[in-house]
C-alpha cells in the first residue's frame, strides 16, 4: 500500500507545483493577458482528478504495471504542463 500512497503524494506535488509556478508568472507577469496561465492551471487541476481517479480504482488484475503506467502518464503530463509554462 505504501506504493499507492507515495503515487498519490506524487501527483499531489507534481502537479502542485506546476500550479504555483503559473501563479508566480502572474505575479511577476502583472500586464500580461492571465488567460493562458488560466487554462494551464485547469488542465493540471483536470489532470490531477484523472489521475487520483485512476489511482483509488480497486481490483486491478497487475497493480505495479497499473501504478507503472500512471506515473509514466504523469511523467509525460507533467512535462507537457512545464512546457506550456516556459512558453508564457
Amino acid at each position: 500500500m505504501a506504493n499507492k500512497r507515495d503515487l498519490k503524494k506524487d501527483i499531489n506535488y507534481v502537479l502542485g507545483d506546476i500550479i504555483e509556478e503559473v501563479y508566480v508568472w502572474e505575479l511577476n507577469n502583472p500586464g500580461k493577458d492571465n488567460k493562458s496561465g488560466e487554462a494551464i492551471i485547469d488542465e493540471a487541476i483536470s489532470s490531477f482528478d484523472s489521475f487520483m481517479a485512476r489511482a483509488n480504482q480497486r481490483k486491478l488484475e497487475n497493480p505495479s504495471k497499473h501504478f507503472k503506467a500512471i506515473r509514466e502518464d504523469l511523467e509525460k503530463t507533467a512535462t507537457a504542463l512545464v512546457e506550456k509554462v516556459n512558453s508564457l
